[in-house]
């Protein structure tokens, strides 16, 4: 059968585009330290991609986006919020069916960032928190004590945590997104749900080893366009991982939404997998 048609996909990583979108990637100027990342790419992984999406001239980019994803059969869509976010905040207005929010952590904010997490959830009812541990600076890997008390705070909400795991795609130390950090994790918060965001390589054979070991271990496919989903990956969403992949985009920061759809039919999952991976495991993982 191949991937069905109006499944009414759930995108976990979207953000709404604008006329200027390079200040989304300040926060990690400072650990940038080559002169191109710095000055000439618009956005810092630039070198792996190929035709980066512009979307130029919108009146109302909102509304666009969501003719795009009717489009495109996106039922509904992550985005990342914080204070400042007025465009995410208008979205949830204006569309609240539409649309469900996170909020991307920084562990060395301490007890603050704690009340801050719970302060969004109560005021925006976000359904995840999310992290790139190589883009905080300074850097925290996901295993270091900074983060225990977001944990347990992600515990108490019934919250997912979604971090970058991987080498990242920016020039920076990558040592804070090794795979194998989230084994301590796993196994000291059997109750915290886990999500790994940006692919996980070269690691993707020990992080199905891993998903293997914890039932609280999963895995989303964003940043990655279909038709390089790591073949460990889809080997296991079709065999004991069915209920562990789940589908996220990467538009509008690095892929077009034409793009994805169009290689997604080539994704060689089995029949009975591509409802759950595009829709019924994100439903179940964060509570929708």
């Amino acid at each position: 059968m191949g991937m069905p048609e109006g499944t009414g996909v759930i995108d976990l990583m979207m953000n709404i585009p604008g006329a200027d979108n390079t200040h989304w990637y300040d926060f990690m100027k400072p650990l940038l330290l080559d002169q191109e990342s710095r000055e000439q790419f618009s956005m810092p992984a630039q070198y792996m991609f190929k035709d980066i999406p512009t979307v130029e001239g919108k009146e109302d980019y909102i509304a666009w986006t969501v003719s795009q994803m009717d489009r495109f059969g996106i039922a509904r869509a992550m985005l990342g919020i914080d204070d400042a976010n007025e465009v995410t905040k208008e979205a949830l207005r204006r569309f609240p069916g539409r649309f469900f929010c996170s909020y991307e952590a920084n562990p060395n904010n301490a007890m603050d960032e704690v009340r801050k997490i719970r302060r969004l959830h109560r005021d925006f009812d976000i359904k995840a928190v999310t992290a790139f541990p190589s883009g905080l600076c300074p850097q925290v890997p996901v295993n270091d004590k900074r983060w225990y008390p977001i944990y347990a705070a992600l515990i108490d909400l019934d919250l997912p945590f979604c971090p970058c795991m991987g080498v990242p795609g920016p020039r920076l130390p990558m040592d804070p997104q090794r795979v194998e950090l989230l084994d301590e994790v796993c196994w000291f918060f059997p109750e915290l749900r886990i999500v790994t965001r940006h692919g996980c390589e070269p690691w993707t054979e020990l992080a199905v080893k891993l998903m293997l070991k914890y039932p609280n271990l999963h895995y989303m496919t964003s940043a990655f366009a279909p038709r390089y989903y790591p073949k460990d990956i889809i080997d296991f969403a079709n065999t004991r991982g069915a209920g562990k992949i789940l589908y996220a985009g990467y538009f509008p920061m690095g892929l077009s939404l034409e793009r994805i759809f169009r290689e997604m039919p080539g994704v060689a999952l089995r029949d009975e997998v591509w409802p759950l991976f595009l829709r019924d495991n994100a439903i179940r993982v964060f509570k929708l």
